[in-house]
């Protein structure tokens, strides 16, 4: 029951996000200004981390099962992609790279900050 609350609060806010997005028609979509939402949320301590952290760690677990519709999708449009898959792998690829690198000089830099706060 605890996981669902937890699930139902992270979807609450994805809708909320959703429906800034089609009240504004703004080209950001709503399942980002949902996360932006959740971040500040968090920073703000509105929303404490132990009141979501269980339904996240579920989500987050299960997140590959979330790329099957996407993957159906794909193979439902090949002649689409057909002819360009070296093109759609580089891209894949150095999208991937920028990802991991901005990712990870995000983390180092909360990880360095979260040190000199404690200190």
């Amino acid at each position: 029951m605890k996981i669902m609350f937890h699930i139902g609060v992270l979807y609450v806010i994805y809708f909320i996000g959703v429906w800034i997005q089609q009240a504004f028609h703004l080209f950001l979509p709503g399942s980002v200004i949902g996360m932006l939402i959740l971040f500040l949320l968090l920073i703000t301590n509105v929303i404490k981390l132990k009141w979501i952290e269980e339904g996240t760690k579920l989500v987050v677990d299960n997140l590959a099962l979330f790329f099957i519709p996407v993957t159906v999708g794909i193979m439902n449009y090949y002649e689409l992609f057909a002819g360009k898959g070296f093109l759609l792998i580089v891209i894949v690829l150095i999208s991937t790279v920028f990802v991991m690198a901005g990712s990870g000089l995000i983390g180092q830099w909360l990880f360095r900050r979260r040190e000199v706060n404690h200190d």
